[in-house]
């Protein structure tokens, strides 16, 4: 990326430090080799919860054979997104798209993805800071949009087995609920593996970052077909 500043975008400064680590594990899991996804189309990666479009638009050239579809609930922040795309003339990202993840996910993006379509999905630091059911909706939506064998990528801080380590995660946590009691760090063991294994999606593998934060890859089971309960 360019050290200038696109005109209309946000800059996080987190997000620059921690978007190189990510891609390095990004690059374990994606096929470097140019081919083809579902139906013939091009491999695809939706990112929920785009933020600022500093992650998907670092990730997106590493990758010119997969299409990018960058997501956000906010609308402010839409904007921003697309000016990253069109500053650095990303042929392979598409323009930002508002997603609610808690709606019906064959709802999502006005029904324009199909079930088991999408070949990888990425969420970065968005369940420690919104209620429980963006939680839900987020694994349910990848247990419906993720073709078999398709990954569910999550990076972000988390508590295992109980457990919230090291102190300053530990203070992180009591801050977030001290604003809003629907927030707080999710146990990786105890809430996101059993939410995970009843819609079909398996923790491949645990990756310790740098900043106390981790990266998840998890896989949707092969022959796990998603119901949608009314």
């Amino acid at each position: 990326m360019t050290s200038e500043r696109p005109l209309g975008a946000v800059i996080y400064p987190a997000a620059e430090r921690n978007k190189s680590f990510i891609l390095q594990c990004l690059q374990q899991y994606i096929t470097l080799q140019s081919g083809f996804g579902v139906g013939g189309q091009p491999p695809m990666f939706l990112e929920v919860a785009s933020g600022t479009g500093q992650h998907i638009s670092h990730f997106a050239p590493h990758f010119p054979h997969v299409t990018f579809q960058p997501t956000e609930y906010d609308l402010g922040l839409l904007s921003s997104i697309d000016a990253f795309r069109n500053h650095l003339k990303i042929s392979n990202m598409k323009k930002a798209a508002r997603l609610d993840v808690t709606t019906s996910p064959d709802t999502w993006l006005d029904g324009g993805i199909s079930q088991s379509s999408v070949d990888y999905m990425y969420n970065a630091n968005m369940i420690h800071i919104s209620p429980w059911a963006c939680t839900e909706g987020l694994f349910k939506g990848a247990s419906y949009i993720l073709k078999p064998g398709g990954y569910l990528f999550m990076y972000g801080p988390f508590a295992v087995d109980s457990k919230i380590t090291p102190e300053s995660n530990v203070s992180f946590d009591r801050s977030l609920r001290s604003q809003n009691e629907e927030w707080g760090l999710r146990d990786l063991t105890r809430e996101l593996e059993p939410l995970a294994s009843g819609l079909g999606l398996t923790l491949v593998r645990s990756h310790d970052l740098p900043a106390n934060n981790k990266f998840l890859a998890w896989m949707k089971q092969r022959f796990f077909y998603f119901v949608k309960r009314i």
